[in-house]
This record gives C-alpha cells, sequence and structure tokens, in this order.
C-alpha cells in the first residue's frame, strides 16, 4: 500500500525554515541591573525629564564595566521616568538597563 503523501506548498515550507532558523538581525547586549540617576528640579517636567536624563548617561558612562558604549538612552532596556511634583517643581529620575548594539 503506497504512504499518503501532503503536499506542502514550497512559500510554507521556506516560510518555517526562515522562521526556525533565522538569527536576529542586531541582538543587543544589556546591563542585567537597571541604573538610575535623579536631576535637578525644574518648573516643567520636560526639562525636568531632560536633566535626570543628562544625568543617566554620565553616570552609565562613568561606571567602569559599562561605558560610554551603553550609555544611549534610546537604546536602554525599559527606559522610564519616576517624577514628582512639589511646590511647583518637577523633579525627575531616570530608570533603564543600559543597553549596546
Amino acid at each position: 500500500m503506497p504512504a499518503i503523501r501532503f503536499p506542502v506548498p514550497s512559500a510554507v515550507a521556506s516560510a518555517w525554515l526562515l522562521i526556525t532558523t533565522a538569527a536576529p538581525a542586531v541582538a543587543a547586549n544589556c546591563a542585567n541591573q537597571p541604573v538610575s540617576a535623579r536631576g535637578d528640579a525644574s518648573r516643567y517636567e520636560v526639562l525636568a525629564k531632560a536633566k535626570a536624563r543628562g544625568n543617566w548617561r554620565a553616570k552609565v558612562r562613568a561606571m567602569p564595566t559599562l561605558g560610554a558604549a551603553y550609555a544611549d538612552w534610546y537604546k536602554a532596556l525599559a527606559a522610564d521616568y519616576n517624577c514628582n511634583t512639589s511646590d511647583g517643581l518637577h523633579t525627575c529620575t531616570a530608570v533603564a538597563h543600559p543597553c549596546r548594539d
């Protein structure tokens, strides 16, 4: 008795092969622990965030295990701000896992 065969369209087979064997195009290396840095108070929240982000970058650059390669806020994993307002002044802390390409 002949075996029953189910034809698999070549497009489906090709897609499956790509999905199962493809490696990510760019793999980022990230620090295990988040880095946090507090910025100076400002009347405007956007400026308070910018100050915190700048301090975060400076702190990451100064760390011997990380350095300048990890100091890009926009490449960081789980980047976020914690902001508070008191007496009309905003104070923010930037928190993120530094990453590099």
